[in-house]
């Protein structure tokens, strides 16, 4: 019955999986920012995100039962059964609501199992503008159907941290933003968001943004409680990242290696990562030469299969092929361990989750 795990995980998150228990669907992050059109799941001791609404999704050779009395479901493929698997429970902290009646729910999410995650400016200069948005980004859509609010001050995301941590064992934080303006682009609102949660939870926060122009914003980061940074290149290559997103692929990727460098010096080894998305069209070779120049600075290359989202100019664009995936994440996995950053070694951020990824399967 049951098929190897770390394959299973790999078809998973290229294929996508159908949901037979439309109340399954229900606790399913549809559209916005962040791992999207996803659902969590656990196979073994593993929590997992799978995409239940792309366009590929709808023709998966997956299909998962409904949970049975234990919280347990069946993974069929083909209608064979391959796993026995788990759906994480609804968060507790999504029942209450601020003083001034804001569900918890519209401040921040919960990924995986144990990740609270939020986007504390739901707007980007780039994002109203499709020649120069990011194509692949929905960081809108949410906002659009009222499922967030367009900024989460501070003392709201403090109280949602110290509620998810007491109710749900939440232990680590991600904040991510659109991006503002073109100066500090987005560390200043991390700023402000850390020092927030800092002041009501005892938590680590990875924050994300783009490369600010002046460094020096990465020891205002640090001091204000980000224990570790992400700065996403999402393609490794001039062309892909022009085609892919072009407002932001004119903060060049050497612009984006003099960042890792700095960044490096202040947050330390291992604790600055970067998200590549596997899929766009860098070739295995383009990402494997990336990791390599990223794992010698220091840096964590999160290579993730790319999830084409409903509503986007992306959302015909296929995933990668499981073989594809098979091919590069063993290399970076090896990469990563002979350097010393592996996942578990990451004090917060998506790099430690790794629900979106196989790579933390291949670290050791």
């Amino acid at each position: 019955m049951l098929q190897e795990p770390d394959h299973l995980i790999l078809d998973l998150q290229s294929y996508g999986m159908r949901l037979t228990d439309h109340r399954v669907g229900l606790s399913a992050r549809k559209g916005g920012a962040g791992p999207t059109d996803h659902k969590a799941i656990s196979v073994g001791d593993r929590t997992v995100m799978v995409p239940v609404y792309t366009d590929s999704a709808k023709y998966s050779p997956f299909e998962a039962t409904g949970p049975g009395l234990d919280g347990g479901a069946v993974l069929l493929r083909d209608g064979v059964p391959v796993a026995r698997i788990k759906y994480p429970r609804q968060a507790r902290f999504y029942a209450l609501q601020t003083l001034d009646g804001i569900p918890y729910w519209k401040i921040a999410q919960l990924h995986s199992h144990d990740v609270l995650a939020t986007t504390v400016l739901q707007n980007c200069i780039r994002y109203a503008d499709r020649a120069s948005s990011c194509q692949f980004c929905a960081i809108g859509q949410s906002l659009a159907e009222n499922r967030t609010i367009a900024r989460k001050t501070p003392e709201q995301l403090g109280e949602v941290a110290r509620a998810a941590m007491l109710l749900d064992g939440v232990k680590h934080v991600v904040l991510t933003t659109g991006t503002p303006n073109v100066v500090d682009r987005g560390a200043a609102v991390l700023c402000e968001s850390a020092r927030g949660i800092r002041a009501a939870a005892d938590i680590p926060i990875q924050g994300q943004c783009e490369p600010p122009r002046d460094h020096g914003w990465f020891q205002k980061m640090r001091d204000a409680g980000i224990d570790t940074l992400g700065m996403h290149l999402e393609a490794v290559t001039p062309e892909v990242r022009a085609r892919i997103m072009p407002g932001k692929a004119t903060v060049s990727i050497e612009r984006y290696y003099a960042a890792f460098d700095a960044a490096i010096r202040v947050f330390g080894w291992g604790q600055v990562s970067t998200y590549i998305l596997a899929g766009l069209g860098d070739t295995a070779e383009a990402i494997l030469e990336s990791c390599e120049r990223l794992v010698a600075l220091g840096v964590y290359p999160f290579v993730v299969p790319f999830v084409p989202v409903s509503g986007t100019p992306l959302a015909g664009h296929p995933a990668p092929s499981p073989e594809f995936m098979r091919e590069i994440l063993p290399k970076i996995g090896r990469m990563v361990a002979r350097a010393g950053i592996r996942s578990a070694d990451i004090k917060a951020g998506c790099g430690k989750c790794g629900a979106c990824s196989a790579l933390a399967s291949y670290e050791g």
